[in-house]
């Protein structure tokens, strides 16, 4: 496919999401339901046809199945969801881990980075815990690990890769808030949504640019050992 519909794909999930925030804000509940799960398949489908790999189309697809089951107010729908929402988290992090391939443009970390996510993950467990339901503590907690990794992990890939991860733990975050069932800020599903789908696209964004930077410096390497005598 051409970049023609990859920009048709893109521009129907800004299109998908918008729907969605102005659904949650004011109070439709069909808009919501419609929109949606319609959000990560653009999104992955804006992926395939720029040639993202499988792991960012997978992570992706674990996101849609965790958005359509936590449509579903059932503590099972939620735990089924949030194990759904660990995969995807998986997969982010495989393709995070790689080891750097030859030629990718180096993005230097701070060596706090890591040090900062690790701090977040202590306060935040420890201040939830005893306000969690008591079922919901060690798979709460688990998630959280893996959560924050990847969220570290983003950052490998650059800052606008580690935004879409920081967003992504602050909108988690703020789900397990609401199970805790500390106050919440008006229409939290708004502000969930809102910094889930931004961390979602950053997250694709951030992985098609260092791609598409590795395979533009891998193309220009072959080129000059190609013409050197």
């Amino acid at each position: 496919m051409s970049p023609r519909h990859a920009r048709v794909l893109l521009v129907s999930f800004g299109v998908a999401a918008a729907v969605d925030l102005v659904s949650l804000a004011v109070g439709f509940t069909p808009g919501h339901l419609v929109a949606k799960p319609l959000l990560m398949p653009l999104l992955a489908a804006h992926a395939v046809v720029r040639g993202g790999p499988r792991l960012l189309v997978a992570a992706l697809l674990c996101g849609w199945g965790g958005d359509v089951l936590l449509l579903s107010d059932a503590d099972p729908a939620f735990l089924v969801g949030m194990a759904s929402f660990a995969a995807g988290h998986v997969c982010y992090l495989l393709l995070f881990i790689r080891p750097d391939p030859p030629h990718r443009p180096a993005h230097v970390r701070g060596p706090w980075i890591g040090g900062a996510y690790v701090l977040a993950l202590v306060v935040t467990v420890t201040l939830l815990w005893p306000d969690l339901p008591a079922g919901l503590r060690i798979p709460v907690a688990g998630y959280s690990l893996l959560l924050t990794a990847m969220a570290a992990a983003s950052t490998r890939l650059g800052p606008v890769a580690g935004a879409g991860g920081a967003l992504f733990l602050l909108s988690d975050t703020l789900i397990a808030t609401g199970v805790a069932d500390w106050p919440q800020l008006p229409r939290p599903d708004f502000w969930i949504m809102l910094t889930y789908a931004a961390a979602q696209f950053l997250l694709v964004s951030g992985v098609q640019g260092t791609l598409g930077a590795h395979s533009e410096a891998r193309a220009a390497y072959g080129e000059m050992r190609s013409t050197t005598p």
